[in-house]
């Protein structure tokens, strides 16, 4: 994002224009008026800048000790989920995005650990009501590269691997590149089980249909090919705790007609859709997208990543498409819809490039909706990193910049945003930097 931009953002607010009132699923001449929370504050910490009136919390900070006495925080906090754990209480799961030379892996448990070879995972944190943390444990233990992932309408959390490393290589006993299930309240009752009919492939995160119990998944792929957008048809649609292994049918979408969904640059083009059957969704000799999807090939996409259930269909992000990465265009990130009802997909905001100020951001990632009915968005591009909103009438607003300077004298650097979500009541945004791992809990006039 340009200085420009960047000045204009902590200032206030910057409007943009792109099909928003679909996005939020409300009426565009009903939505209440959109406002900014007003120009970011300095912290004197160092830590969270914020507008007037919020406060954060720190709730967690890798390498400090986890409360269970596993061992110590993990780093590489990613995505993230928070859930209702009755009495004013509430569960945070927390993905860590570990690789093999990860500082600071995810403590191996009995019962919790898929390969004791894998350094990622995640971890549960208990909040008594007033928002103090009272426990905080490991949920899954030997998974590798756990980026996002989604919630379950049975209130179970979908924790993805991004990586296709077989057993084998990188240390690891085991294959990797699956989903795995994590009951927050209490981890030992699901333990470490791959759902591999979900696919074999680097995931990043999914959203489930709660009237359906379809499952949509996004494949982070930057080189080409690049990755595809995923539905898993259960065998036991909304079956609770456990039904995902049952099995299912796993299927990629087509775009007759659109290779490559860079192409589309118009907020509110809209296309219909096929669904394919996936050849092998166990990528046992070849990954899935290099896979032969028959005469009308499949749709690819480069860096899917955040994606999300909301207004009746499912929201996913394109990071962003290089040219000279082999994308049809550039962009500096898009926001799609599906509707399932009409098989349709609709192309609903298209972030940048750098150098205009008419639009938001760059490279978003994890995404959320917020009490207002807009958008959260967590930024992982280059420079100063934010969490902004953008509202359902066209206002991006800055919530939150990212204060730790983890760069060298001269040369400042800012870890990214993830795993920004809301607590059940909505008064409370949690969010992860990535870079030092660090868990905020940021509360304020959020209504």
């Amino acid at each position: 994002m340009s200085v420009t931009r960047r000045s204009l953002l902590a200032a206030g607010t910057v409007a943009f224009s792109g099909a928003l009132g679909a996005l939020f699923g409300g009426n565009p001449a009903t939505a209440r008026t959109a406002r900014g929370l007003g120009p970011l504050l300095p912290d004197p910490r160092g830590l969270l800048d914020l507008p007037a009136g919020f406060s954060y919390r720190v709730l967690s900070r890798a390498g400090d000790p986890l409360r269970s006495g596993e061992g110590p925080v993990p780093g590489n906090c990613d995505g993230m989920a928070a859930f209702d754990a009755g009495g004013g209480r509430v569960r945070l799961v927390r993905n860590h995005e570990n690789r093999t030379t990860a500082a600071l892996r995810v403590p191996a448990v009995d019962g919790l650990t898929y390969d004791p070879g894998a350094l990622g995972g995640c971890t549960v944190l208990e909040l008594d009501p007033a928002g103090g943390v009272r426990a905080e444990r490991v949920g899954l233990a030997g998974t590798a590269v756990n980026c996002a992932g989604g919630r379950t309408p049975w209130n179970t959390w979908l924790s993805c691997e991004e990586t296709e490393d077989r057993a084998g290589t990188s240390g690891y006993a085991r294959d990797h590149g699956h989903v795995f299930e994590v009951d927050p309240a209490d981890p030992h009752r699901l333990g470490a089980v791959p759902l591999t009919a979900l696919g074999r492939f680097a995931h990043e995160a999914v959203a489930v249909d709660p009237y359906r119990g379809v499952v949509y998944e996004t494949e982070d792929a930057f080189v080409r090919p690049f990755g595809l957008f995923y539905r898993f048809l259960p065998a036991r649609p909304l079956g609770g705790p456990g039904s995902l292994r049952a099995g299912g049918r796993l299927e990629a979408l087509r775009v007759p007609g659109l290779a490559d969904l860079s192409a589309v640059d118009e907020p509110g083009a809209e296309f219909p859709v096929e669904w394919v059957p996936v050849p092998d969704p166990s990528a046992a000799g070849t990954p899935i997208r290099f896979q032969d999807f028959g005469p009308g090939g499949i749709t690819h996409a480069q860096k899917l990543e955040g994606c999300y259930w909301g207004g009746g269909g499912v929201h996913f992000v394109s990071s962003y498409a290089r040219g000279g990465d082999g994308s049809a265009a550039d962009h500096h990130g898009q926001v799609w819809f599906y509707d399932p009802l009409r098989a349709r997909l609709r192309l609903d905001v298209r972030f940048g490039p750098a150098s205009d100020v008419s639009l938001p951001g760059d490279s978003p990632d994890n995404i959320c909706l917020a009490p207002d009915g807009g958008l959260m968005v967590c930024e992982d591009g280059g420079g100063e990193q934010y969490v902004f909103g953008v509202t359902p009438d066209g206002e991006v607003y800055p919530v939150a910049r990212n204060a730790q300077d983890v760069g060298g004298p001269g040369a400042p650097e800012w870890g990214e945003f993830a795993g920004v979500t809301f607590s059940p009541d909505a008064r409370t945004m949690f969010v992860n930097a990535y870079t030092p791992g660090t868990t905020f809990a940021v509360t304020g006039p959020w209504r």
